[in-house]
């Protein structure tokens, strides 16, 4: 009896677990549709049109992607823990070179970050980003002329990208990792599951929260892969971050972020301007490099 009323509160506790951490999960996403997104109704619409054509003709020569988003804001989230997100789902760079760049403005919160694909740290390492952020975008927008910011910004991207050496760009390219999963899916993986696993530990302790939500993520990565290494890897590095993980003071981001468990979220369907369909990422994946800064 005893036993059934432990598994009963163990039950209740992930039901609660969950509950709280889709209140936490953040601001919605918007679907790709176009490398320049503005969903504040900022950009005029010639510019945005723009900016498009460059950054169509900059991945026809050298193949690497570079999008921008603004947005009105990703509280509860930290702009690190949104880029990251961003990117991840977007896809952006090419598969297995990971040569992709996000620009990202969340103009209410008076943040931006530029997160920056693996294949591009060697020239848009995080200290040049951050220069960028700092002398090309930051002063324009204190002077409430995002326009010309992100023009700026993005020439500059632009000038820097196009210096580092990369793989040629090839028609039909598709390259299949050696991994069984793609490793950055252990990154967001953890960035949910973290803050979780201490919500857990009040009611059922470090080892078994650990353990709970290391095999929820195991069992849900395997079935995604159709992988039982995969998921095994997985759930046993969860379950190890998760007994190595602080209090419930904790901080996570992939540029120093503190995570917060707010509630919120807004809907990608109000009054932006996209420059149209037809673009999609090339299937990279963020590095965790960048900068980010305000004004």
């Amino acid at each position: 009896m005893r036993a059934l009323s432990r598994w009963r509160v163990y039950a209740v506790a992930v039901l609660l677990g969950f509950t709280l951490q889709a209140g936490a999960a953040g601001v919605d996403i918007p679907p790709l549709k176009s490398r320049v997104t503005d969903l504040t109704g900022t950009l005029p619409a010639q510019q945005i049109v723009q900016l498009e054509q460059r950054l169509a003709a900059f991945e026809k020569e050298k193949g690497v992607q570079i999008a921008v988003l603004m947005v009105p804001t990703v509280q509860p989230e930290s702009i690190e823990e949104y880029a990251v997100r961003v990117i991840e789902q977007w896809k952006i760079g090419r598969k297995g070179i990971d040569d992709g760049v996000l620009l990202v403005i969340a103009k209410n919160d008076r943040k931006l970050r530029i997160e920056v694909g693996y294949g591009l740290e060697g020239a848009l390492n995080d200290a040049t980003a951050k220069r960028i952020i700092s002398e090309d975008i930051v002063p324009h927008l204190k002077h409430g002329d995002f326009a010309a910011g992100v023009n700026a910004g993005v020439s500059r991207i632009l000038r820097v990208a196009g210096g580092e050496p990369l793989p040629p760009v090839q028609q039909g390219q598709g390259r299949s990792s050696s991994l069984p999963f793609d490793p950055m899916l252990l990154l967001a993986a953890f960035i949910f599951a973290n803050p979780l696993t201490r919500m857990l530990r009040p009611l059922l302790g470090r080892v078994p929260a650990a353990g709970l939500i290391s095999l929820a993520v195991g069992v849900g990565i395997g079935l995604v892969f159709g992988s039982l290494f995969a998921g095994l890897i997985a759930g046993a590095v969860i379950f190890f971050m998760g007994l190595a993980g602080g209090g419930n003071g904790g901080s996570w981001g992939s540029g120093g972020g503190s995570w917060s468990s707010g509630g919120g979220s807004w809907s990608s369907g109000g009054g932006g301007f996209s420059s149209g369909g037809g673009f999609s990422g090339g299937g990279g994946s963020s590095g965790g490099g960048g900068a980010s800064g305000s004004w």
